[in-house]
């Protein structure tokens, strides 16, 4: 099952949304908490996970998904 990571307006802001995290994260700009969420699921797909990241908009419509698949770890380099 996949890592769902949510980004959706809140108040004057963005929230970013997941069970992985303690507290939602706040943000001014749509586009930062975009990021932050993508670089999240990144993390989780480095690390053999499957994460999701939706992406809404302010009339609650879902504008985009975006999916990390799981990568296996790369090896050292032993140049």
């Amino acid at each position: 099952m996949a890592l769902v990571i949510s980004v959706a307006p809140f108040e004057d802001g963005w929230t970013v949304r997941s069970e992985a995290l303690e507290t939602d994260l706040k943000f001014e700009r749509g586009a930062r908490a975009e990021a932050a969420a993508r670089a999240l699921a990144d993390r989780y797909a480095k690390a053999g996970r499957l994460a999701e990241v939706e992406i809404y908009l302010r009339d609650g419509a879902l504008a985009g998904r975006f999916v990390h698949t799981p990568r296996p770890p790369q090896p050292a380099y032993a140049g």
